[in-house]
């Protein structure tokens, strides 16, 4: 498949994300803004602010005004206004998503990166003492969901040895500056951290070692070795290559697994991020944040796996797709 044609493929599926975001609040019974909004935002809400977001959504017009309207405020970045926070949804999600970023962010990294260099030395060592403990510890880690993960961390190293703070994003009313800020943020996150890298490791390393086994296998690696390539060579250069591949694809697959259990983590550790403002969304039926927060995920997770694919492609120029 060409660049044209992926454009083509990821600009659908951009379409059909947005005409299901809005679409679906309107299936719902009553009228629109009832049904974006909530019985107890409209009892809390002004008539002028009502009268506002009639106008800015079209609400009161055809179904094909209302679709322009509300595809213009999404250029604009309007996502709508949370009554529960009286603040404009964008600038919510905007002020958490840094600290999501920041914990997705370095949990795929660690755990593509750590999970790939463990199956390829597990690979290579197929059958020893090594294979079979990394076999065995990452299926006993990749077992337990994220967020239980989370609360035997928390009990373990928060509560009951104390090295780890339990709650938060960083100190508060601390009066931390320069690097004495990021080692700050580093504690607080070294819990979610490693609650999300170790479930999502599993997956990656086993996934590297099977790769690693039937790459060992091929002509090329033969060669290589009667050309007396040493083992480094043979293990990354050239096997270690070939199970990167795979590794990536699966990266990008799992990205919405791994937004899911960060939202899941957040939670569990009152950690400022995306999880944390879609958890008060759901409590206070505040439909429009709820809204936001999932049409953001929707498309980071697009974004993410369109970036994947452009990876894949650029890793190995040998791949192609079918037409």
């Amino acid at each position: 498949m060409d660049k044209k044609n992926t454009a083509i493929s990821y600009g659908i599926a951009l379409l059909v994300i947005l005409t299901l975001n809005f679409v679906l609040p309107r299936l719902m019974p009553g009228d629109p803004l009832q049904a974006i909004y909530g019985d107890e935002a409209l009892i809390a809400m002004t008539p002028e602010l009502k009268a506002d977001i009639v106008r800015r959504f079209s609400l009161d017009k055809p179904l094909g005004d209302q679709f322009a309207a509300y595809a213009a405020a999404l250029a604009r970045g309007d996502l709508g206004h949370s009554y529960y926070f009286n603040a404009p949804v964008i600038n919510i999600i905007l002020g958490r998503l840094p600290w999501t970023l920041l914990l997705v962010g370095l949990a795929v990294v660690i755990s593509t990166a750590a999970g790939l260099i463990m199956g390829i030395e597990a690979g290579y060592r197929r059958g020893r003492v090594p294979d079979h403990l990394v076999i065995a510890g990452m299926m006993l880690v990749s077992g337990f969901p994220d967020f239980f993960v989370g609360m035997l961390l928390l009990l373990l190293f928060g509560v009951t040895l104390g090295l780890v703070p339990i709650a938060g994003g960083m100190t508060p009313y601390a009066s931390h500056s320069g690097l004495a800020v990021l080692l700050d943020v580093m504690h607080h996150l070294a819990l979610p951290l490693a609650s999300l890298a170790l479930v999502r490791l599993g997956g990656t390393c086993l996934l590297a070692r099977n790769t690693m086994v039937i790459t060992l296998g091929e002509p090329f690696i033969t060669t290589a070795r009667a050309k007396g390539c040493p083992d480094y060579a043979v293990r990354y250069r050239h096997a270690g290559r070939s199970t990167l591949l795979p590794v990536v694809t699966a990266a990008g697959l799992q990205l919405p697994h791994m937004i899911s259990g960060a939202l899941f983590v957040e939670m569990v550790f009152s950690y400022p991020g995306m999880g944390t403002i879609l958890y008060n969304s759901l409590l206070t039926r505040d439909y429009p944040l709820l809204q936001g927060i999932l049409l953001f995920i929707t498309l980071t997770v697009l974004a993410v796996n369109l970036l994947a694919d452009l990876l894949y492609m650029r890793i190995d120029p040998r791949v192609t797709y079918a037409r």
